[in-house]
């Protein structure tokens, strides 16, 4: 991949769901904007990203990272995750498995979450 890409992302578990648009800066560096659904307007959550793709193969990437979420939950994101790329005439089509802890400042606590989606490179 010589050039930035972007992507659309869909995550989802048994409470939350959020899309997402990402940016890659490079083969390692991507960033993106999740938000949060099943909010009203006032309810939007926005969660910003920075990950890092720390083993790229031909059939996955594995990625960490972190980030700030704000509005429904006020906190910090550490994320590690997998993107697999099942259909070798689709690269770009990524399913995602990704473990989410979430420090929620305004309840003082640690979340769990963990979330499966779809991921595509444009």
């Amino acid at each position: 991949m010589g050039n930035a890409q972007l992507s659309a992302s869909f995550y989802t578990n048994n409470h939350l769901s959020k899309v997402g648009v990402g940016y890659e800066f490079n083969e390692k560096l991507w960033s993106e904007v999740r938000f949060y659904s099943g909010t009203n307007i006032h309810g939007i959550t926005p969660e910003v990203v920075l990950n890092y793709n720390f083993r790229r193969k031909e059939y996955y990437d594995a990625y960490i990272g972190g980030g700030l979420v704000v509005n429904y939950f006020d906190g910090i994101v550490i994320q590690a995750g997998v993107l697999i790329k099942p259909i070798q005439e689709l690269p770009n089509l990524s399913l995602i498995i990704e473990l989410q802890p979430l420090y929620e400042g305004g309840y003082n606590q640690m979340f769990l979450n963990g979330f499966g989606g779809l991921r595509f490179r444009f």
